[in-house]
């Protein structure tokens, strides 16, 4: 029987030259801080995680140390009872997905049940352009292979003059590239960055959004109120044929069985990184779809974290495209899996998970020798 023998938590920051501007953020970053885990057996395998910045965990070692990584359940308790008492610690579930499918040699996506090996992306922009230049991104993206485009819209970190001036950026992207490009949009209402204390849209203001999108088309609308408005969520949904999705910051999984029950949302969007982990955030797969809730995970965060919730959408779920942070060149392959020995790359809009154990990370020691932080 394997054991753990050992749990390591490194933290890592690279510089970022030129600044990303995300549109989320009205403070240009200049930096991206990344945590790994490493969780180790007794017979030197290793699994790794990444994503959250593990606060919390310290301490709490000994309740993994000398139990058999792969009883996942049990681990998973144990981390949903961290989450309660102290942070959100879920990288850790996902190194124990990692060293799981190493002692049992197989992929992770094959033992969450096999349905795909291989999930098809969209393109997540991060930065607020103006329309013309929006347009050239979106044509790049279809160059590529992407079959979907995700739009941000102005949050009150600004950018651009309003929704307006968002729509304009919209219509501008259509003109170019006409309807061979399935576009998104995340309204940026949902939450706010700690120092950000502006009001979310109200209903009216997003019924208003709401209907200019759906006369252009678009396939969801994401984030376009408070997060604890799930009343309005569904009168949202209910009120456009617009899809309604969100839920990437949810802290705890009852939090989303009471969404898919009150069909809040049409597309929930939970994080593996950030909820739940891997063994919590199956069930949300499975629950959507019993409800006939679409799921599709967030997945901004780095190459670990893309990986992880690619595995879970290829091996349980069916979503039609899983979100994929790319936008040249402030959030480039490169900058974005940093602590990867080699960034992933997809092919024509699709990432393929291929045959390698676990969730197939090799880490770039050198690089996070040189990023590390303390």
């Amino acid at each position: 029987m394997s054991k753990i023998v050992s749990i390591e938590i490194t933290h890592h920051r690279l510089p970022l030259d030129p600044l990303f501007k995300a549109s989320w953020d009205g403070r240009p970053r200049k930096q991206f801080d990344a945590t790994i885990v490493r969780v180790r057996d007794d017979e030197g395998r290793e699994g790794i995680g990444s994503g959250d910045l593990m606060k919390g965990f310290e301490g709490h070692e000994g309740l993994f140390v000398g139990e058999d990584p792969r009883h996942l359940e049990r681990h998973y308790e144990v981390l949903s009872h961290i989450n309660f008492h102290y942070g959100r610690c879920w990288p850790m579930d996902l190194a124990l997905w990692d060293l799981a499918g190493k002692i049992v040699g197989e992929p992770v996506w094959r033992m969450l049940g096999g349905r795909a090996d291989r999930v098809r992306l969209y393109a997540s922009s991060g930065v607020l352009r103006d329309p013309g230049a929006m347009a050239a991104q979106a044509e790049s993206y279809l160059e590529e292979g992407f079959p979907a485009m995700k739009v941000r819209f102005t949050s009150s970190a600004g950018g651009r003059d309003g929704w307006r001036e968002d729509v304009r950026a919209l219509e501008a992207i259509q003109t170019r590239v006409g309807n061979r490009l399935e576009l998104m949009v995340d309204c940026n209402q949902g939450w706010r960055m700690p120092w950000d204390t502006t009001l979310a849209w109200t209903f009216k203001d997003a019924l208003a959004v709401a209907k200019e999108l759906e006369r252009l088309g678009v396939y969801w609308m994401e984030e376009p109120l408070h997060r604890s408005d799930r009343k309005g969520m569904r009168r949202l949904s209910d009120a456009t044929s617009v899809r309604i999705a969100g839920g990437e910051m949810t802290r705890e999984l009852y939090e989303f069985r009471d969404i898919i029950e009150e069909r809040a949302f049409d597309v929930i969007q939970p994080d593996v990184a950030l909820v739940g982990g891997i063994t919590g955030c199956r069930r949300l797969a499975w629950q959507a779809r019993e409800a006939g809730v679409m799921f599709t995970p967030h997945s901004w965060t780095n190459g670990i974290g893309v990986l992880a919730n690619a595995h879970l959408t290829a091996g349980v779920g069916d979503a039609p495209w899983l979100e994929y942070p790319y936008d040249n060149p402030e959030w480039s392959e490169q900058r974005r899996d940093y602590p990867m020995a080699a960034p992933l790359r997809h092919k024509n809009g699709w990432l393929e998970l291929g045959e390698a154990p676990g969730l197939g990370i090799a880490l770039d020691e050198e690089r996070l020798k040189a990023t590390r932080r303390g």
